[in-house]
C-alpha cells in the first residue's frame, strides 16, 4: 500500500499536468481526468465527440506537459497498415533499411479511427496490445510510456468502418466529449488556437516520461479492500445476469461485459483514487469510472437499438441497484 506522503507527491505532479493543459483547454474537465486515468493505467482511450471540440489539442497539450513525443495519425479510407507502422526501403548505397512510421511516439492521436479499413485498425490495435511493431523481418519495441487516444465522429456514418466490439473492448475507457457551456464558449472566443499559435500558450513539461512510468507502477500499489473487489465483480455480473439484480433495462442487453471489464474497473478505480489523493479505493471511485469503463462493453439487442436505449442509462440503473456490501 502506498504511503500518504507518496500520494501527495504524485497528486502535486498530476495537478501540475492539469494546470498546464488548462492553459489551452477551456472546460472538458471530465475528459482531461479520463485521459489522465487512461495514462496512469498504462491503457488506451477511445473518445467520441463531434468535430471542433479540442480532441487533438487535449492530447497534444498532455504530451507537451509530460515531456513526451506526440504524433497525430489521420485515418482515411486509403490508409495502409505500413503508413502507420513503417516500411523497409532499399537503396544501392545503404541496402535495406527501416523507415519507422508515426506509431513510434509516446502519445498517438488516432483521429477518426473508424474511417480506415479493418486491416489498418487492426495494425494499430496490435501495436497497442503488444507494444511492439514488426517491420519486414525486424521487431521494434514502441516507446515507453505509450498512450493512444483514438477518436470517433458520432455524426457521420458514410465511408466509415465501425470498430468491431472485440476491438473496442481493448480500450480501457470510452469517453464522451460534449459541447462547452455558454460561459466556456465565451472564454473560447478569446482564447483559441485560431488566434494564437500552440507555442504561444506556454505549455511546459512539468514531469518527465520516467515519472509517468513511476506513477503507473504506483497505481498498482493502491489498496483495494475485498468488499470493493466483490462490488466490482457484482457490477460486471449485473451486465450479464440483469434479472438477478432486478435491472429493468436489462431486457435490452444482448451481451454483458467481458472479464476485461472487471479488470479495467479494478485498475481505473485505483487511478481515480490517486487523482483524488487517496491511497485506497472506495465504492464511490468505482461508481465514478463505471460509465467510462462499461459503456463500450455492453452490447444492446435489436429491441434496445430499435427503441434507442442508451447504455449509460443501463449502467446508471445497475449502479443504483447492485449492493455495495
Amino acid at each position: 500500500m502506498l504511503r500518504n506522503e507518496d500520494i501527495k507527491v504524485y497528486g502535486r505532479k498530476i495537478s501540475s499536468i492539469r494546470n498546464e493543459i488548462k492553459k489551452i483547454i477551456v472546460g472538458q474537465d471530465k475528459t482531461i481526468d479520463g485521459l489522465l486515468i487512461g495514462l496512469l493505467c498504462n491503457g488506451h482511450v477511445l473518445v467520441e465527440g463531434v468535430p471542433g471540440i479540442a480532441k487533438t489539442l487535449i492530447v497534444r497539450a498532455l504530451a507537451e506537459a509530460t515531456g513526451c513525443k506526440f504524433n497525430r495519425i489521420q485515418f482515411t479510407v486509403d490508409l495502409l497498415p505500413t503508413d502507420i507502422t513503417g516500411i523497409t526501403a532499399y537503396t544501392k548505397e545503404k541496402g535495406f533499411y527501416v523507415i519507422k512510421g508515426p506509431i513510434f511516439a509516446n502519445f498517438i492521436l488516432a483521429d477518426e479511427i473508424n474511417r480506415a479499413p479493418p486491416k489498418v485498425q487492426s495494425a494499430l490495435l496490435e501495436a497497442m496490445g503488444e507494444r511492439q511493431v514488426t517491420i519486414g523481418k525486424e521487431t521494434f519495441q514502441l516507446p515507453n510510456p505509450f498512450f493512444v487516444m483514438a477518436t470517433q465522429n458520432p455524426i457521420e456514418s458514410a465511408g466509415t468502418y465501425p470498430l468491431p466490439e472485440a476491438q473496442i473492448d481493448r480500450f480501457i475507457l470510452k469517453l464522451l466529449m460534449y459541447y462547452p457551456t455558454l460561459s466556456e464558449e465565451t472564454e473560447i472566443l478569446k482564447q483559441n488556437i485560431a488566434l494564437r499559435r500552440f507555442e504561444e500558450f506556454g505549455i511546459s513539461p512539468v514531469v518527465l516520461p520516467e515519472e509517468i512510468i513511476e506513477m503507473q507502477e504506483a497505481v498498482k500499489q493502491i489498496y483495494v479492500d475485498k468488499s470493493v473487489e466483490n462490488y466490482i465483480v457484482r457490477i460486471v455480473d449485473a451486465t450479464r445476469n440483469p434479472k438477478k439484480y432486478d435491472i429493468t433495462l436489462g431486457k435490452y442487453i444482448e451481451w454483458g461485459s467481458s472479464p476485461r471489464g472487471s479488470i479495467n474497473l479494478y485498475i481505473t478505480s485505483k487511478a481515480k483514487a490517486m487523482l483524488e489523493g487517496k491511497n485506497f479505493v472506495t465504492p464511490q471511485h468505482v461508481k465514478e469510472v463505471a460509465h467510462d469503463v462499461l459503456r463500450h462493453r455492453i452490447i444492446l439487442n435489436y429491441e434496445g437499438m430499435a427503441e434507442n436505449i442508451k447504455v449509460d442509462d443501463i449502467i446508471t440503473e445497475i449502479l443504483s441497484k447492485v449492493p455495495i456490501s
